[in-house]
């Protein structure tokens, strides 16, 4: 390594160093001001877990479209491919499965509600 190019790394490795250290300085001095207060947004453990229950839904929903789409362009592309139709085939199956957990979710929020004790 030539000695510009470590001057060059130094060079850029500086100003980093500097917002590091401003930064540090800054919010130490932000933290100790004022104390924060959390608001808890759901009240009850019955709204915990129906927010569970619609966020497991929507994950589950959103991923099983993604394999659906995945699968409906391997099976349009596959231009005959026995492999590539099977890989469609094999996304079309995830998606399915995906669908169907989601469509089951409120079940297991029913048997975490019975665990937990939430009414």
């Amino acid at each position: 390594m030539s000695p510009r190019a470590g001057t060059a790394r130094h060079s850029r490795l500086l100003p980093a160093l500097w917002l590091v250290v401003a930064g540090l300085l800054l919010t130490g001095s932000a933290a100790s001001a004022e104390t924060v207060h959390i608001v808890a947004l759901a009240g009850t453990v019955d709204e915990v877990l129906s927010n569970i229950r619609k966020w497991i839904m929507g994950i589950l929903a959103g991923v099983a479209v993604v394999f659906l789409t995945v699968g409906g362009l391997r099976y349009l592309m596959a231009a005959g491919d026995p492999g590539e139709i099977e890989k469609a085939k094999g996304a079309f199956k995830a998606a399915g499965i995906g669908f169907g957990l989601a469509a089951l979710a409120p079940i297991v929020v029913e048997i975490l509600k019975g665990i937990v004790g939430g009414v």
